[in-house]
């Protein structure tokens, strides 16, 4: 027990000096407006091309939305949904060296299942797929969530078309 104590701590550690540091990106590049409206109305239009009325969200890398698009019919749960996954991804991911919150999900399976709880409940940290980061080589400048789906699986593609869409604007 006590060694799960501290392994609880050191974790909880880590993620709060981690996260504090994340805040701003190290390179000083950032997503341009245009590029997370293009990149959220891409994964909100691949999803609703399955069938599919999603909420997509994309946050700057301390976390703070940037845009906000509920497509036609998105219930409201799909706000905070899809907030969740891209908050998740920016915070967590650069932690645990995961783009994905797919990935973030697979990190937590390789924890005892307290501290993995302990984790996955961070205020607004979510272990549901569908947040994807946006990169700009190794570091992370932005995340896209989608939320609304019938499966988080489904979210992710939609968010990884997303993220697509806008890639090749990143690299200049």
């Amino acid at each position: 027990m006590k060694f799960m104590n501290t392994v609880i701590f050191a974790l909880v550690s880590l993620v709060s000096q981690s996260s504090a540091q994340a805040q701003v990106s190290i390179s000083g590049k950032s997503l341009p407006l245009s590029a997370a409206i293009a990149a959220a109305q891409t994964a909100v239009d691949t999803c609703k091309a399955n069938g599919y009325d999603v909420t997509a969200t994309v946050v700057d890398v301390a976390g703070t939305p940037q845009v906000v698009l509920r497509g036609d019919h998105a219930v409201i749960h799909t706000k905070d949904s899809s907030f969740r996954k891209a908050y998740t991804v920016v915070t967590m991911g650069p932690i645990f060296h995961t783009d994905t919150t797919s990935g973030f999900i697979g990190v937590l399976a390789k924890y005892p299942p307290l501290v993995a709880q302990s984790l996955a409940s961070t205020p607004n940290v979510t272990a549901l797929p569908g947040g994807v980061a946006f990169k700009v080589g190794d570091e992370t400048i932005a995340g896209l969530g989608v939320g609304g789906s019938p499966g988080g699986d489904k979210d992710e593609i939609c968010a990884q078309a997303g993220v697509a869409k806008v890639a090749e604007l990143l690299r200049k």
